[in-house]
């Protein structure tokens, strides 16, 4: 079924609109995978705030251009599926993970900050922790020193209520 130049128009103005609020671009080939499959992908991604379509590419170029995203027009060939995310590693980590367990989607390449990415960068750029798990990260490294203060002070009130008297204990 093909669309009609306004049906055209409208994809790529909503493509343009996701473009321009994304950081991330990541592409896969899906032939082979089934609507069921596809389904999963779909909910996975959108649970994760991931952009997820299946687009004419000719319509994906149009959206694309003039924007950092261009840099994947060489890459937009066969049957794709394009993600979007406005979080620099969800799109990327979607796609990966969901290729892991089924080999029929292939990634083929995608685009950060500008910069077209082969398979490989996609796949690094999914193995970066989120955003939240990094927050976390640095919130343990900075939370360590003071639970070690805080134990090192213990100790050393223990220990020194350990050394007295029952004479040096006032009366309650």
């Amino acid at each position: 079924m093909s669309l009609d130049r306004n049906e055209k128009a409208a994809v790529v103005a909503d493509v343009s609109t996701q473009v321009a609020r994304s950081q991330t671009l990541a592409l896969a080939e899906y032939r082979g995978l089934t609507v069921e499959s596809l389904n999963k992908l779909r909910v996975e991604a959108r649970a994760r705030g991931v952009y997820l379509h299946v687009v004419k590419n000719t319509l994906a170029r149009r959206a694309v251009a003039g924007t950092p995203f261009e840099a994947a027009s060489g890459a937009m060939v066969g049957p794709l599926i394009y993600g979007f995310s406005e979080d620099a590693v969800a799109a990327a980590k979607v796609i990966a993970d969901f290729a892991k367990g089924n080999d029929k989607l292939v990634i083929k390449g995608g685009v950060y900050a500008g910069k077209a990415l082969d398979v490989d960068g996609v796949k690094a750029l999914a193995s970066i922790p989120s955003r939240e798990v990094l927050i976390a990260q640095v919130a343990g490294l900075l939370k360590s020193p003071i639970q070690r203060l805080a134990g090192v002070l213990a100790a050393l009130a223990e220990k020194k209520g350990a050394g007295a008297t029952p004479a040096d204990v006032p009366a309650a």
